[in-house]
């Protein structure tokens, strides 16, 4: 495949809001870990769809719903292919990574006894986290954790020594969005897979910066957002192998998801559509599928090598600044620098670096037991996507540098 040349310049020129200011200074938007800024190919999809060809999917006879019907499941090829699932029928659109994770735990939950055991980490996002204790509270189901070294990589041993019998379900991010931690996918699957487990694996983050074959990794189940990958939000996707798809009840009830409704009796459609009841999120689907085939045209492992000399940039950076820790330092991870300082907290770091055009994120990130690991109650984030520049980077760092001496 040709990919498209990678200039920076052109790429920037392709997302309008980096060219607005705030607080008088040119955005340099660094908080892509959270949500990512969306290009003119998304925006455009989303917006000629609905001028020129809207109506609702699937049943419809009239034009306006096949041309609609026609780019919403075109939109689940691009994923499908993005992930390389085997089947369109293993692609579920979901409203985002959050609901993905929540319809596997609900689908499996009338399968869950007292005892069984379900495996997470210590930096699993509260997304990943809050379904399973849902099957612990109403179910009887036990979490295990395991946790991570001292650079935040996962300590495999302990993955080894968590998973055994009772374990139904390996649920592990691919990425962490706050160490940015990437996990041995394949590893984990046969560690769990050894066991009779199945394994689900939180694709946000590692979905934009890394690239995913769902096949050769050989999960059960892989979740995707599609905000975090230059998409819309509320839209996100579930990829499940056909089997485990099959097995899973459906998540929520109404039209599509069903074949044959009756007073005494129901019964279901197959997947994807067992999973998508209602009116889906067409133009979001639409958008992420834009998102995703716009992200395609570039060399992927260009685009890590960019953003993490970004990442080496930053963390040169940051070397000089007094009472600085980075945490998360493990061996090829991510381009995200989540530091804390000490005697300062984070959340004044971000409003005072926000002065200077600067956005990055400060809080727990969603990942409390992982705040809890590290001894902190919070970090500042930066985490760097396809359009960040070394010059943002330098501005970052004179930021940090000022508002690290205003709170002194």
């Amino acid at each position: 495949m040709t990919h498209r040349s990678f200039d920076i310049d052109a790429i920037r020129a392709e997302f309008p809001i980096l060219a607005r200011q705030v607080n008088g200074k040119p955005l340099v938007y660094l908080d892509n870990a959270a949500s990512a800024q969306k290009p003119d190919a998304v925006i455009d999809a989303m917006g000629t769809q609905a001028r020129t060809a809207y109506a609702n999917v699937h049943r419809g006879l009239h034009t306006l719903a096949n041309e609609t019907t026609d780019a919403f499941e075109a939109a689940r090829e691009t994923v499908r292919k993005f992930i390389n699932a085997g089947s369109v029928n293993e692609v579920i659109f979901t409203k985002g990574g959050t609901e993905a994770i929540n319809l596997v735990a609900s689908g499996i939950a009338g399968e869950i006894k007292p005892g069984d055991e379900i495996v997470l980490s210590v930096m699993e996002h509260h997304s990943n986290i809050v379904p399973w204790h849902f099957l612990r509270e109403r179910h009887g189901a036990v979490l295990k954790w395991v946790d991570v070294d001292a650079t935040g990589a996962l300590d495999m041993a302990a993955l080894k020594a968590a998973v055994g019998p009772k374990t139904r379900m390996v649920a592990m991010a691919h990425m962490s969005n706050v160490l940015g931690t990437v996990t041995d996918a394949a590893e984990i699957v046969a560690i769990a897979h050894a066991a009779g487990a199945e394994v689900l694996f939180d694709g946000c983050q590692a979905g934009v910066h890394l690239p995913v074959d769902v096949q050769a990794i050989d999960c059960d189940y892989y979740v995707l957002t599609g905000h975090k990958i230059y998409g819309p939000t509320g839209i996100g996707a579930l990829y499940g192998k056909a089997a485990s798809l099959a097995r899973l009840r459906p998540y929520q009830g109404g039209g599509e998801m069903i074949e044959v409704v009756e007073k005494t009796r129901v019964t279901y459609n197959q997947a994807p559509h067992k999973f998508e009841a209602g009116t889906p999120p067409i133009l979001e689907a639409i958008g992420f599928g834009a998102a995703i085939n716009w992200l395609a045209q570039f060399d992927m492992a260009e685009v890590q090598a960019h953003e993490h000399a970004l990442y080496e940039r930053a963390i040169e950076g940051v070397r000089g600044v007094n009472g600085l820790t980075v945490h998360g330092t493990a061996a090829g991870k991510g381009a995200v620098l989540s530091f804390s300082i000490e005697g300062t907290h984070p959340h004044d770091l971000a409003q005072i670096m926000d002065r200077y055009g600067v956005a990055v994120r400060a809080g727990h990130h969603c990942a409390q037991p992982l705040m809890q690991h590290l001894g902190v109650s919070a970090t500042a984030r930066a985490s760097f996507g396809i359009y960040n520049t070394a010059a943002e980077v330098d501005t970052f760092i004179e930021a940090l540098h000022k508002a690290r001496g205003m709170l002194i």
